[in-house]
């Protein structure tokens, strides 16, 4: 210990520390994550205030093993145990509630002696309130306790609205123009540049104020977003079709944006916009043929680190899980197979980390990008617009088919043409009761006929359903029948 941040080189390292009982915060952090380097000034100026707690960074997709073991998917990620327990984690940017969090599991290491002076909630240390300040002065408005008095540093909404200001064209966007972090980004500067005007951009990958903040101040919950004059234009779809249809020039001539002679357009158009891919990329036109044969292997192609039902890192494993969820029939690579591809899809889609996840060619991005947009709806509204089918598994279709007609009979034959005792004892009780029914020939489908079984919890046919409920078997429907309960039954 001793006020200062360990990096952790193995999972035996760490589990050596966690025993041993101290109070421990791990950082777990990537190297392209401008955010995890944020964080890591406070982590580190935190670490002095709490010399008597361990202070431990993780490399995220260096330690898959730790990773999955604290079951990270994103950076930065913060945990914090105490006694060998995890007693909390911090998923984000946010200076004041991992001060606080730190100073709720550390601060109390030393009964009787002096609160460390960490805690933004409590009284700030000098070191990190400095550090803190300085980031929300860069990043947005942070409420700030020094000595129990809340430190206003800046309104977020008049700094979003001085940065949509900033520039007659702004875009926000996942990275840089020149390493865009989404396809969508990467797609709507391409469109920029084919249109020739000059545009500025905020990435808000680095900010979690900013990007939470905009989504609510615009109204519009997905990036990129494209700001003309202050107005918001829209995203990707939106600028795209402008783009085509030509009206995104009118728009700009219109505000007086100056446009770029065509040549320069020209220009952008010759090169290759997709992924990155430029004639300068230095890979061999060999392995370029290869990859992009590869993220086109599958509609939805995903590139990870090892295979869907043994992933090698946690963000792998979180995105198997999110197109799983999403139900869609997939493809993936495992990049620790072959270094080649490893390193060379890198610079192919100008995207330095794994997974990385393709749509019908199309970079989408990596796990943070994809947590994001399912969660937000886009991810859904993308694979609809690519035509991407959801795949429907047998307990969808069973749903589905139990609930055809508000009452459903699953039998044997048809109602003209029963093929048991049983099936038509139960079609001629419906029918004497004048019950309009629906039905299905389980012997014309096997997949059906066992699934059913296991469905309803109920091992023979016929099987009789209202308004996709079960009600029985035959003997169930007689003795209701002759209870004179049957029609009722069938019509609440």
């Amino acid at each position: 210990m001793g006020g200062s941040v360990k990096e952790v080189r193995s999972k035996q390292e760490l589990d050596a520390v966690v025993k041993g009982g101290a109070p421990s915060v791990l950082h777990f952090w990537a190297s392209w994550c401008d955010a995890s380097k944020h964080m890591d000034q406070v982590f580190s100026h935190l670490s002095t205030d709490f010399p008597l707690a361990n202070f431990l960074r993780v490399e995220a997709e260096e330690q898959p093993e730790i990773s999955e073991t604290y079951a990270v998917s994103a950076v930065p990620y913060f945990v914090f145990l105490k006694d060998g327990k995890v007693v909390d984690t911090l998923e984000g940017a946010n200076p004041s509630s991992l001060a606080n969090k730190v100073a709720k599991v550390a601060g109390s290491i030393n009964p009787g002696a002096p609160a460390a002076p960490a805690s933004l909630g409590m009284a700030a240390g000098p070191a990190v309130l400095e550090t803190v300040q300085e980031f929300a002065r860069g990043n947005g408005s942070f409420q700030v306790q020094q000595h129990g008095e809340p430190v206003k540093i800046d309104a977020l909404k008049v700094r979003l609205q001085q940065l949509i200001d900033s520039h007659p064209v702004m875009l926000f966007m996942k990275g840089s123009p020149e390493a865009p972090k989404c396809g969508f980004s990467q797609k709507v500067t391409d469109i920029l540049k084919k249109e020739g005007v000059k545009f500025g951009t905020f990435d808000i990958l680095s900010d979690t104020e900013v990007r939470e903040g905009l989504k609510k101040f615009s109204n519009w919950p997905t990036f990129p977003q494209l700001y003309c004059k202050g107005e918001l234009l829209g995203g990707c779809d939106i600028v795209t079709a402008m783009h085509d249809s030509g009206e995104l020039t009118e728009v700009f001539r219109g505000h007086g944006i100056s446009i770029a002679a065509s040549d320069e357009a020209t220009n952008e158009e010759t090169g290759s916009g997709k992924a990155g891919i430029t004639e300068s990329t230095g890979l061999s036109s060999a392995l370029t043929s290869r990859l992009e044969s590869l993220t086109n292997s599958s509609q939805v192609m995903l590139f990870m680190k090892g295979k869907p039902d043994e992933p090698k890192c946690g963000f792998s494993r979180k995105v198997v899980e999110i197109l799983r969820q999403e139900k869609v029939e997939f493809e993936s690579f495992d990049i620790l197979s072959d270094d080649e591809v490893r390193q060379g899809l890198k610079v192919y889609s100008n995207w330095s980390s794994y997974p990385q996840l393709y749509i019908k060619g199309e970079l989408i991005g990596g796990s943070d990008i994809v947590l994001d947009m399912q969660k937000s709806g886009q991810l859904e509204k993308v694979l609809l617009e690519k035509g991407i089918v959801r795949k429907e598994n047998l307990e969808d279709r069973l749903r589905k088919l139990v609930s055809l007609s508000p009452v459903m009979l699953f039998m044997k034959g048809t109602p003209d043409a029963p093929r048991c005792g049983f099936s038509s004892k139960v079609v001629n009780a419906l029918n004497e009761e004048g019950v309009a029914f629906g039905s299905f020939d389980i012997l014309t489908d096997e997949e059906v006929r066992l699934g059913l079984k296991a469905f309803s919890k109920w091992p023979t046919f016929p099987q009789l359903y209202y308004k996709g409920e079960l009600i029985g078997g035959c003997d169930i429907v007689m003795d209701l029948k002759n209870g004179g309960e049957l029609k009722a039954t069938l019509s609440e």
